[in-house]
């Protein structure tokens, strides 16, 4: 079976900084792009960072070019999101799902709550 575990959300004040994680199991996790993805109350989902099997593609949304950082450990089946300078707008439902720029159409995970408040 398939499976994403998204962990690391939680609530944080503007200018603060979270880790998240995604632990997978069911496939093979080395040999699939992968893209953390965010959904806002009210709003579709985006993609907001990618990264790809070898980890030699990286991108990243404009909205978090620069405050953002994503990494994976192909030994632990693990992908990784470093979330700094945390602005209200990046509050959202933050996931993993499989594939390059995806948001969600070839597997993803129930995702982790991420609030940015004062």
């Amino acid at each position: 079976e398939v499976q994403f575990v998204e962990s690391g959300g939680g609530m944080v004040q503007p200018g603060g900084s979270l880790s998240l994680s995604c632990v997978t199991s069911g496939f093979g996790f080395s040999h699939y792009d992968m893209t953390w993805a965010r959904q806002a109350p009210g709003k579709g989902p985006e993609w907001v960072s990618t990264i790809n099997f070898s980890e030699n593609l990286k991108d990243y949304s404009d909205d978090v070019k620069g405050r953002f950082f994503i990494s994976r450990d192909n030994s632990k089946n693990t992908l990784y999101l470093e979330m700094t300078s945390l602005k209200l707008e990046d509050t959202a439902l933050y996931f993993c799902a499989r594939g390059l720029y995806s948001t969600g159409d070839n597997g993803r995970g129930q995702g982790t709550q991420v609030t940015v408040s004062s």
